[in-house]
């Protein structure tokens, strides 16, 4: 089982990570104090870790992959939760390993969160013909944790077939408009899909045709560990884009607020996308 709160089974229940891979390398802002980091360095040279200070690098770890086949009951499953399954150095056949255990195990649901969207989409679109029937139990998303990352990891994931696309906005270190995405000359309400021309954010200009993909969930919380930042401004930040979800439908789940509860204005934000609670 998983303490990450929003892994959670269908029933409620805790449910669990896969780190068929191991490692990452830092990308953006909110790789700074990276959980995962702090994770391998206790773990050097243990459990399959590299020893110090190789602890953190990109690992394959193939005596993991058949593990989901062992779990007789439903999960939800975060894929890769001690780095990046997109990273560079995951070769694209290993990959495709990957997503052949997540079609065999299709009674559990497994997520998976990159940093990396622009090598997901790659990949999902050209083995498109071969996974278009087992995705159903697949979601797809990306970490936004500034404007600047949301701007730029989320249309390509709107652009990228899955079942359930999802944003976590987590460490939450500024805030961030989910419905004005910046996208070149137009923007995006991404809870919404709906696309205008591009006016200061305003979604409210003349839109463009039908509404295109959208985010089915987004994840907030605030930096923990040493040296966390923004904590003074982290509430009001997660309250103005829980704000954005509700107006726009959208389940919201907080992971923690800074008094140490998941509540803001006294209510626990426990949404999932729908059939699970």
């Amino acid at each position: 089982m998983t303490k990450i709160e929003w892994v959670r089974n269908s029933d409620g229940t805790k449910g669990k990570t896969w780190n068929p891979v191991t490692g990452c390398t830092k990308i953006s802002a909110d790789c700074a104090h990276c959980y995962a980091e702090r994770m391998a360095r206790r773990l050097a040279g243990r459990y399959g870790y590299p020893a110090a200070p190789n602890h953190f690098d990109v690992t394959l770890r193939p005596d993991r992959l058949g593990q989901p086949l062992k779990w007789r009951k439903p999960k939800m499953v975060f894929v890769v939760s001690m780095g990046d399954l997109f990273h560079e150095d995951v070769p694209s056949s290993y990959i495709t390993h990957v997503f052949e255990v997540m079609e065999k195990a299709r009674t559990h649901t497994f997520q998976v969160l990159t940093k990396r969207p622009e090598r997901m989409q790659r990949y999902i679109k050209r083995n498109w013909d071969k996974m278009d029937q087992y995705l159903t139990n697949v979601w797809l998303g990306v970490t936004a944790e500034n404007q600047e990352q949301a701007d730029k990891r989320i249309p390509i994931l709107l652009e990228t077939p899955a079942a359930v696309r999802f944003v976590s906005v987590e460490p939450m270190l500024e805030p961030v408009n989910l419905r004005g995405i910046s996208d070149s000359d137009y923007c995006i309400d991404a809870l919404t899909g709906d696309v205008a021309w591009m006016e200061s954010r305003d979604i409210g200009s003349e839109l463009m045709g039908e509404p295109g993909p959208s985010l089915d969930w987004v994840i907030c919380g605030p930096e923990t560990g040493p040296g966390a930042r923004g904590i003074q401004e982290f509430e009001p930040r997660a309250r103005g884009l829980r704000n954005q979800c509700v107006e726009a439908g959208v389940p919201f789940f907080l992971k923690k607020n800074t008094n140490g509860t998941r509540q803001i204005d006294g209510r626990e934000w426990n949404e999932m996308p729908g059939g699970y609670k």
